[in-house]
């Protein structure tokens, strides 16, 4: 594993486009922290949205893991343009020629993927656990701890989702092609919502549940719904946002057969590919 994870990350090092767009990816994670600093003062309203509870352990959790999975766009162009560069710099047939198999090169590329979501998962645990000592009102350890939960499904919706890049990389051989093509399958479960709202509207979640892209979005659901704030002003309005916030394990289950398919789709594809 380490062996094929130093090949790719000697790639990575000599790619100035993958090192640019993984720098602005931490940098937008650390950006989760400016959060904290916006401020409105007129007159006699004073809003601080840091003291809206956002990091309140264990709320942040919940939060920031939401917030952060937004930038992961940008990891998926690291991801895809990976393959684009083994098909344009013909790295792919050299490793082949050099002994590396298909299943290893596969295996080689899901091994980053991996990496970079771990690493994204450390960085957002120790964005989360700062801003949560400054900011929460509660630091107990029993509360710091509770829902972690939050960091497993980050961690696993971002698997998830390079997968996914991965597979489309291999598919298309265009960075370019494969963004949009991610996009395109997005509308596609779009537009199957839409039309499962028009005829089995009762049934609407248990059916889009098993689609690749919503099953990622279920593991962390939004968070805004669940402020004290947002509650009492629904409350006034009429209105109940209760719901269950938790991370499901079907939907756990889902995300991790989905990465299965997306990784044996990569290798067959490629065992089957002529390169």
């Amino acid at each position: 594993m380490f062996r094929l994870l130093n090949i790719e990350i000697h790639k990575l090092k000599h790619s100035r486009a993958s090192r640019v767009l993984i720098l602005i990816y931490f940098i937008l994670l650390t950006s989760i922290a400016l959060i904290a600093a916006i401020k409105f003062d007129i007159g006699p309203i004073k809003f601080h949205l840091a003291e809206q509870g956002i990091f309140n352990f264990p709320y942040i959790w919940h939060f920031n893991t939401f917030m952060a999975s937004i930038f992961k766009f940008f990891l998926l162009l690291v991801i895809v343009s990976m393959m684009a560069n083994e098909y344009s710099n013909k790295t792919l047939k050299q490793n082949l020629i050099d002994g590396l198999s298909k299943k290893e090169f596969v295996l080689s590329k899901f091994y980053t993927v991996i990496l970079l979501a771990l690493i994204s998962t450390i960085f957002v645990f120790i964005v989360s656990i700062v801003l949560g000592y400054i900011y929460s009102d509660f630091n107990e350890f029993s509360i710091v701890t509770t829902d972690l939960e939050y960091l497993l499904a980050f961690f696993i919706k971002l698997v998830g989702f390079f997968s996914f890049g991965l597979f489309l990389g291999i598919l298309v051989k265009r960075s370019a092609f494969a963004v949009g093509a991610m996009l395109v399958w997005a509308m596609i479960e779009g537009f199957a919502k839409g039309m499962s709202y028009w005829k089995l509207k009762d049934y609407v979640d248990e059916i889009m549940q098993f689609f690749p892209l919503e099953a990622m979005a279920n593991l962390i659901k939004e968070p805004f719904t669940r402020l004290d704030a947002v509650k009492a002003v629904a409350k006034t309005a009429g209105e109940d946002l209760s719901k269950d916030f938790s991370v499901q394990p079907l939907d756990i289950i889902i995300v991790l057969v989905w990465t299965a398919i997306f990784v044996y789709l990569s290798y067959a594809l490629l065992k089957k590919r002529d390169l």
